[in-house]
């Protein structure tokens, strides 16, 4: 098996487009957090708040290419540009055939799926549909606009599994690296808001409610007053890449990845399972080779949700009890959904290259059915080695990876 790296990243966030971007809102403290103007207008909508990505510079995109992207796939189109720059690859100059794209998101793009019923089924009438609309709405939207924007020829694939969607991207593309199937990956996750996503969750019973009227208050991960999770918005590319073709090129590394996990609770669709999420994060640590007591920092999933966060607590107590620091990074940006795995990642590979750990924003109490794990209620300055991160979606889809600093 080849070493897989970490050469390029790129985001698109609540906080605006790039990775400066990202992590100024998060060392500054800031919620990206709002009321959304017009849901009111939906009946039986009880969450009001959201975490909306401000569409900018989409005119870059070539038209032609333009036009059958949603949300979503421009997000993910502006992440990956970002990324390929960030690693150093001229695209012009690579045989494209061993460059791969993996992308995963909930589903296709929120807004064109809800526009083409809206068009149709008033009259049950198809001809106000453009030819554009079904790429803007299949699942694997925001995999094959980027691999044809880019002109990749690599492996295309879409992960589609909610929550851990980009994890499992950047799994399939870890494992496509290692395997020799591909030079280069571009993966990670893309999604976008729209009133009927945040009503999926509404549904369920998840979604935060409490905080309408007080929006950068919410979501509270692992606190006694969360009440459910907020939806968020954007995209997180990554570049994998064989270890010894960076080194060749002399290209800068923020991580070597060194384990991978996904499993199933087989129990519940919405309910999560403690022993699930154990064997998941066991399991990539012994993908990885070391133990419990090496990993440095824990990017937890922590969405705010009252059972979710006791699970995934005391899921961390029982591998590492209170011996690593802890923190959810939703309290900033909300809940990106299929993206956060790759948007969190991201920003924890900053925070290793910084030596600093940032808290999760709104933890002001503890809840005591979430305590015995060492959470983060303030920036912490410390080296970091070695990041484990976590994805726990719905249907009871489980993901881990491990990080650790390249070693030369």
């Amino acid at each position: 098996m080849k070493r897989v790296v970490i050469t390029g990243v790129g985001v698109v966030s609540p906080f605006g487009n790039g990775l400066p971007a990202l992590m100024n809102g998060i060392e500054e403290g800031r919620s990206a957090v709002q009321r959304m103007e017009g849901w009111e207008q939906y009946n039986g909508l009880q969450s009001l708040v959201a975490a909306p990505v401000v569409l900018r510079d989409e005119k870059l995109i070539p038209r032609q290419k333009r036009r059958s992207m949603g949300r979503m796939s421009i997000f993910a189109a502006q992440a990956a540009d970002e990324a390929i720059a960030d690693a150093g690859i001229t695209l012009a100059g690579e045989d494209l055939w061993r460059i791969g794209c993996v992308i995963g998101s909930t589903t296709g793009s929120a807004k064109s799926i809800n526009d083409v019923f809206e068009t149709m089924l008033p009259k049950k009438d198809l001809s106000g549909l453009n030819s554009t609309m079904f790429f803007q709405c299949m699942s694997h939207t925001a995999a094959v606009n980027v691999a044809q924007y880019l002109g990749l020829n690599g492996y295309t694939l879409s992960t589609a599994a909610a929550c851990a969607s980009a994890l499992h991207a950047i799994g399939a593309g870890y494992d496509l690296v290692r395997m020799g199937k591909q030079n280069v990956v571009l993966c990670g996750g893309a999604e976008e808001l729209h009133p009927t996503v945040t009503g999926a969750f509404d549904v369920l019973f998840a979604t935060s409610v409490k905080y309408n009227n007080a929006p950068q208050s919410t979501p509270r991960p692992f606190d006694r007053d969360r009440d459910g999770l907020v939806c968020g918005e954007g995209s997180g590319i990554l570049v994998l890449e064989d270890r010894e073709r960076a080194l060749a090129r002399n290209a800068r590394i923020y991580a070597e990845l060194i384990g991978y996990t996904t499993n199933s609770n087989g129990l519940h669709m919405s309910q999560p399972s403690k022993e699930a999420m154990v064997r998941c994060m066991d399991g990539a640590l012994h993908e990885a080779g070391i133990s419990a007591r090496d990993v440095d920092y824990i990017n937890a999933h922590a969405t705010g949700t009252p059972q979710g966060d006791c699970e995934e607590a005391a899921a961390v107590r029982e591998l590492f009890g209170n011996t690593v620091p802890v923190s959810s990074l939703k309290g900033y940006l909300g809940h990106t959904l299929g993206a956060s795995g790759a948007i969190e990642l991201i920003a924890s590979l900053k925070m290793m290259e910084q030596g600093i750990l940032y808290p999760t924003r709104n933890l002001e109490s503890v809840d005591p059915a979430c305590d015995g794990v060492w959470h983060l209620i303030r920036t912490e300055r410390t080296a970091v080695q070695v990041i484990l991160k976590n994805c726990f979606a719905f249907g009871g889809i489980n993901a881990t990876v491990v990080l650790r600093k390249h070693r030369a």
